[in-house]
């Protein structure tokens, strides 16, 4: 079941689109770069599949359409990873506020910037998120924040995306939680190469699934 929110931020309303299958096994907040929003194709897919693996997802814009409009001439919000991920940890907060996912455990999906968001909230809420999968992110952005996080972590990235390989391989000496980094043969920074994104989405499922645990109420 699909329902569309409005999450107040620091002052701010957030659109979203919220969807929980029966007996969810936790809720992925999805947190994406610049120019992006919960309309994404790309993330759109990822969400159908893991809410066909059991999980719940949010789709939310980290940016009100005005800050989206300024940020298309200023580009001055796109690297502002305190900012973003003060949105996301606020969306998380939400969540926890309503009845049909307060006790459902979180987890993020982060592309672009809103990697580096991910984490950067993940490590400030610890226990609170079960896990975090980066695609085609910059987690380097998360800087000091990366020791911090506690959530199993996975980074996949574009075999062609050479030097987003090379920033998640530093990043990945960083984190110091259960982590991996899965390379996607042939695939470029927006996996557009038929196939790649279905394998993304596959990954990403069997992440939360397996971090995530058992079922709600099992």
């Amino acid at each position: 079941m699909s329902r569309e929110v409005e999450i107040s931020a620091g002052g701010r309303r957030l659109h979203g689109t919220l969807t929980l299958p029966a007996a969810a096994r936790g809720v992925v907040l999805f947190a994406h770069g610049s120019g992006s929003s919960r309309h994404s194709p790309r993330n759109q897919r990822v969400a159908e599949a893991l809410v066909h693996a059991g999980l719940g997802t949010l789709l939310f814009d980290l940016l009100t359409p005005e800050e989206e409009a300024a940020e298309a001439y200023t580009r001055h919000l796109r690297f502002d990873i305190d900012l973003l991920a003060g949105r996301l940890f606020e969306a998380t907060a939400w969540l926890v506020r309503q009845e049909d996912t307060r006790r459902l455990r979180a987890a993020y999906f982060g592309a672009s910037t809103g990697a580096a968001a991910a984490l950067a909230a993940a490590a400030r809420l610890g226990e609170q998120v079960g896990a975090v999968v980066s695609r085609g992110g910059r987690p380097d952005l998360a800087g000091p924040m990366l020791p911090r996080v506690s959530a199993p972590t996975l980074l996949i990235v574009g075999g062609l995306d050479t030097q987003v390989l090379a920033l998640n391989e530093q990043a990945l000496a960083q984190l110091r939680c259960a982590k991996e980094l899965l390379i996607v043969p042939g695939a470029s920074h927006l996996f557009e190469e038929p196939g790649t994104l279905d394998q993304v989405a596959a990954l990403a499922a069997d992440w939360f699934t397996r971090h995530l645990g058992e079922a709600a109420g099992a």
